[in-house]
């Protein structure tokens, strides 16, 4: 399990950890709640250029069809072929096996997004 306090958060419910320039990003466990079982996920190409707030892909599930927004801008260095095979560890482990993507970003792009505290008062005290 992953340190989440550790972690960014953006009010489309993805989270980010950072590790040197390398962002790995996945949707929360509130949001994979709100969205139900997941049964579909599709992620951008490795090597594609995305821009902040720009949709990147998009996970699907019993109840609704949802799009995944990029948190950063960067480049696509890897993407989680495990959920993509099996969506839903996105609802076993969303801050674990259920990660999306990683992103080689600008370090510094992190500190824009929400800390933990901020995320919880947003969501009324859920992750």
């Amino acid at each position: 399990m992953t340190d989440l306090s550790s972690l960014k958060y953006t009010a489309e419910h993805e989270w980010v950890a950072l590790a040197g320039d390398v962002a790995t990003i996945g949707i929360t466990d509130y949001a994979a709640d709100k969205l139900g079982d997941v049964v579909f996920v599709e992620l951008p190409a490795i090597g594609a250029g995305l821009s902040a707030g720009e949709v990147c892909g998009e996970i699907e599930s019993t109840k609704s069809v949802g799009e995944l927004y990029v948190p950063l801008d960067g480049e696509v260095v890897e993407v989680n072929d495990a959920v993509v095979d099996d969506p839903s560890r996105v609802n076993s482990d969303a801050f674990g096996d259920g990660w999306l993507l990683k992103l080689r970003v600008d370090p510094a792009a992190v500190d824009g997004l929400l800390d933990r505290e901020a995320y919880l008062a947003l969501t009324g005290g859920d992750a």
